[in-house]
C-alpha cells in the first residue's frame, strides 16, 4: 500500500480558480531555454528520436513532455533550470514529431507508448552504466511514466519517479474534456494535434515516403474530429494494435500499473484539474508501498503556481517540489547501474 501526505501547495492568492491556474503558466510564463545540446537517436524500428540535454554533470533526469508539448513547454524549461541548479543534468525526451524536426515515419505517440522511453533508457544506461538516472513525467507523459514503470518492475535501476497531474483513467479523462469549460482545451488540443498530423504528411511526402504518408492520409481529416473518443478511436486505434478506443483506454490507463511499480515514485494531482475528475485518483491501497501520493485541493493542470517574492510575481511549486523529493530519493536509496 502506498503513502498518502498533505500537499505543501498553496496557490497564489489571485490563482484560485483551476482555470486561471491552468493557463496562468501557458500566456504569462516566460522561461528562457536553459542551455540545450541537441542529441538524434536512430530508434531500431528505422525512426529518429530526438533528446535536449542540458547540464554537463550530475544525476541525470528524464522529462516526459505532455499531449503536444515538447522541450520548449514551459513547464519543461522550468524543471531543466531548477535541475540545473541544484547542479544535475536532465534530458527532454521529444515524443516522435515534437521536436526540432518532424519524425521519419508515420509513427506517432500516445499515453501507452513506452517503448521508446524504454529504449532511451537502455540506450542511457548503456552509455553510462553507473550514472544515477530519474525521470519525471507530466500529463501525458507522467502516464507514459507510471505504465512504463509497472511494466518494468524490478528490472530497471532507476532511483526516484515523479508524474504530475496523470490522466490515469484514460476513459474519464476523455469524457472529462467534453464537459463545460474544458472543452475550451480539447478543441485547442485537438488543433495542435490536427496541425501535427497535416505537418507529418507533408514532411513524409518530402522525403519521398510516400506509403508512410498514405497510411496517414487514409486516416480521413483529422480536423473534422471533436473529442478525444473520436481522435483516439480514428488515429490511434488505426496506427497502433488496439481493437478500438475502448480497447486503448482500458490497456494504457496507468492506473492499472501503479500497483506494480518498485521504483520510489512522487505522484502530484490537484483535485480541482479540469483535464479529469478526482475518481481518476487511486487510493493508496491500489498503489505499490514504492508511491507516494500528494494530493492537492487546488493546482489545475500542470499549474500549481503560488505566491512569489512579489505581488503578482507568481512562484513554480513543482520546480521546487520535484527536485526536493528526487534529492531526498537520492540520498535515502542511493542506485548504480547494473
Amino acid at each position: 500500500m502506498g503513502i498518502v501526505v498533505d500537499s505543501s501547495f498553496k496557490p497564489a492568492g489571485w490563482l484560485k480558480n483551476p482555470h486561471l491556474q491552468t493557463l496562468w503558466p501557458t500566456f504569462f510564463r516566460h522561461t528562457p531555454l536553459p542551455p540545450h545540446r541537441w542529441e538524434v537517436v536512430n530508434t531500431p524500428d528505422g525512426d529518429v528520436l530526438e533528446l535536449e540535454f542540458c547540464g554537463s554533470h550530475g544525476p541525470l533526469v528524464i522529462i516526459l513532455h505532455g499531449l503536444t508539448g515538447s522541450y520548449r513547454s514551459q513547464y519543461v524549461r522550468g524543471i531543466q533550470w531548477a535541475l540545473l541548479d541544484q547542479g544535475w543534468r536532465s534530458m527532454v525526451l521529444n515524443f516522435r514529431g515534437c521536436g526540432r524536426t518532424m519524425n521519419v515515419t508515420s509513427r506517432c505517440y500516445h499515453s501507452g507508448e513506452t517503448g521508446d522511453l524504454n529504449f532511451v533508457f537502455r540506450w542511457l544506461r548503456q552509455r553510462e552504466p553507473t550514472i544515477p538516472i530519474a525521470a519525471v513525467g507530466y500529463s501525458l507523459g507522467g502516464n507514459v511514466l507510471l505504465k512504463w514503470l509497472g511494466e518494468q518492475g524490478n528490472r530497471i535501476d532507476l532511483f526516484a519517479a515523479c508524474a504530475v497531474s496523470v490522466p490515469l483513467q484514460l476513459a474519464k479523462y476523455a469524457s472529462r474534456m467534453d464537459q463545460g469549460l474544458s472543452r475550451i482545451y480539447r478543441d485547442r488540443l485537438l488543433s495542435e494535434l490536427s496541425q501535427y498530423m497535416n505537418a507529418k504528411i507533408d514532411h513524409l511526402n518530402h522525403l519521398g515516403k510516400k506509403a508512410e504518408a498514405l497510411r496517414l492520409k487514409a486516416l480521413g481529416d483529422v480536423g473534422r474530429l471533436r473529442s478525444f473518443w473520436e481522435y483516439d478511436d480514428r488515429v490511434i486505434a488505426s496506427l497502433y494494435p488496439f481493437q478500438d478506443v475502448h480497447d486503448y483506454y482500458q490497456r494504457c490507463s496507468a492506473r492499472a500499473f501503479v500497483d506494480k511499480i518498485e521504483v520510489p515514485t512522487l505522484i502530484v494531482q490537484a483535485r480541482d484539474d479540469p483535464f479529469m475528475t478526482p475518481e481518476v485518483i487511486p487510493a493508496a491501497t491500489e498503489t505499490s508501498s514504492c508511491v507516494t501520493l500528494e494530493i492537492s485541493e487546488t493546482g489545475g493542470h500542470v499549474g500549481f503556481v503560488e505566491s512569489g517574492n512579489h505581488p503578482f510575481s507568481p512562484g513554480y511549486w513543482l520546480d521546487r517540489r520535484i527536485p526536493e523529493f528526487l534529492g531526498q530519493s537520492l540520498e535515502t536509496h542511493p542506485t548504480q547501474g547494473n
